[in-house]
């Protein structure tokens, strides 16, 4: 299947002045105050992208909605990206820490499993009736070691 890409649509001030409602002279105060960032084409008028539109949106609502100031809006603004970049973050370190018990888990598998099958043999050279066996399979059928449980004890 070809995926066809659309190509990304700009509005202009009077579009997005007009779908939302506003004044062409608030989008631009929005604008110089640096909470929208329009692109600019070459005769200067400024386009729109869809991103514009979501913040521009996002900033009315704080605004006529809520009754947030400009300076307000602006720290929301800040939060909402120190937010996001933290989130990644911790996204990031999260993944890095599930690896690194995958691979201690693994490990510590792998010790009780060698500990065990020396338990094993040297139970076998005590003259236990468990048959001796030099097989790595056999050894685990005779001593399954992957049914064992450990209890804790709660010293509190």
């Amino acid at each position: 299947m070809v995926k066809i890409r659309r190509k990304k649509g700009f509005f202009s001030i009077s579009a997005v002045a007009e779908m939302f409602s506003v004044h062409q002279q608030t989008i631009r105060l929005y604008e110089k105050e640096g909470l929208i960032s329009p692109r600019r084409s070459e005769g200067n008028t400024r386009l729109f992208s869809e991103e514009d539109i979501n913040r521009l949106e996002e900033v009315i609502y704080l605004t006529h909605q809520l009754g947030i100031n400009l300076a307000g809006v602006e720290m929301i603004i800040k939060l909402e990206k120190q937010i996001k970049k933290m989130q990644k973050e911790m996204n990031q370190l999260f993944e890095a820490t599930q690896r690194q018990l995958q691979k201690e888990s693994e490990a510590s598998t792998q010790a009780v499993r060698t500990s065990a099958k020396q338990l094993l043999k040297m139970r076998g050279k005590k003259g236990t009736n468990k048959p001796k066996t030099t097989d790595p399979k056999q050894e685990d059928q005779i001593f399954d070691i992957d049914n064992w449980q450990i209890e804790y004890e709660d010293k509190s």
